[in-house]
């Protein structure tokens, strides 16, 4: 049974950081694209970034390069988001997502608030 539970969130100051984290179960890390989304009070839902299984490979949405760093621990089962930098507009539901299993099925967590905000 897949299963991603974020953590981490919660009240920072501008140009504050947070980690997020996701601890997956279900299936390895290493075999899967793992990414974060994010999304804003009537926004629609945003990609952040993403890492491949390995973690050979990372990929950032504009807004997030340079702020931002996704990175994994296989054996911690786990995904990692460090935000640095934070600014109001980073204020969201920021989620963990993959996809697994034969049909591929997409997967979410319940989501962990970030709120920045002075």
């Amino acid at each position: 049974q897949v299963q991603l539970v974020e953590s981490g969130g919660g009240l920072v100051q501008p140009g504050g950081s947070l980690r997020l984290s996701c601890a997956v179960s279900g299936f390895f890390i290493s075999s899967n694209v793992m990414r974060w989304y994010r999304q804003a009070p009537g926004k629609e839902r945003e990609w952040v970034a993403g890492i491949t299984g390995m973690a050979d490979m990372t990929n950032y949405a504009d807004f997030a390069r340079g702020r931002f760093t996704i990175s994994t621990d296989s054996a911690k089962k786990t995904v990692y988001l460090q935000m640095n930098s934070l600014e109001p507009e980073d204020t969201a539901v920021y989620y963990c997502n993959t996809h697994w299993g034969i049909p591929s099925r997409e997967y979410w967590g319940q989501g962990t608030q970030v709120t920045v905000s002075s």
